[in-house]
């Protein structure tokens, strides 16, 4: 299959549909990465964490739709990254379900789904970023969770230290 250059990216040449599915994808994706890191840096239930938090579930929603639509198209090259999304996607709808009842299991689920998708995206496009192609293949897969795993442990560390003087 040939491919089309875009910015220095290859994008393979899989038909107009593909090629829709993947601007509406990259679309999502950056308003997904955006929203997600808004709605982590701003104050836990405050109107602008709610605000960020939905809209990154929508775009998540909206990833995962045109991800497997492009998985469908090209099943053999993405089926990892349909892996990936899918699990993604799940973490993200057990955090947002779990929002009041678990605040714990929400920071892991919502923390873990912005891994995810950020792991999605330098396992897909890291060869082609500058200094990323410089990392060996195993690093896509893992700094995202290097970086990101103890800074969710961090966040709910920070929870229960906040919550403990007012529950005693």
């Amino acid at each position: 299959m040939d491919h089309i250059d875009i910015l220095g990216t290859p994008i393979p040449n899989a038909g107009p549909v593909f090629f829709a599915a993947l601007a509406i994808h990259v679309t999502a994706g950056i308003t997904c990465v955006s929203c997600g890191a808004i709605a982590a840096l701003t104050r836990k239930e405050s109107p602008l964490h709610r605000r960020f938090g939905r809209v990154y579930l929508w775009a998540w929603a909206v990833v995962y739709l045109t991800l497997t639509v492009m998985s469908a198209i090209r099943w053999r090259e993405n089926v990892h990254l349909f892996v990936i999304g899918t699990l993604g996607f799940a973490a993200a709808l057990t955090g947002y379900a779990n929002r009041r009842r678990r605040p714990d299991l929400h920071i892991l689920a919502m923390g873990a789904s912005y891994v995810l998708v950020l792991t999605g995206f330098y396992v897909d496009n890291g060869p082609h970023l500058p200094l990323w192609d410089r990392l060996p293949t195993v690093a896509y897969w893992l700094l995202p969770a290097l970086i990101g795993f103890p800074l969710i442990a961090r966040a709910i560390a920070r929870r229960r230290h906040r919550r403990a003087p007012a529950q005693a």
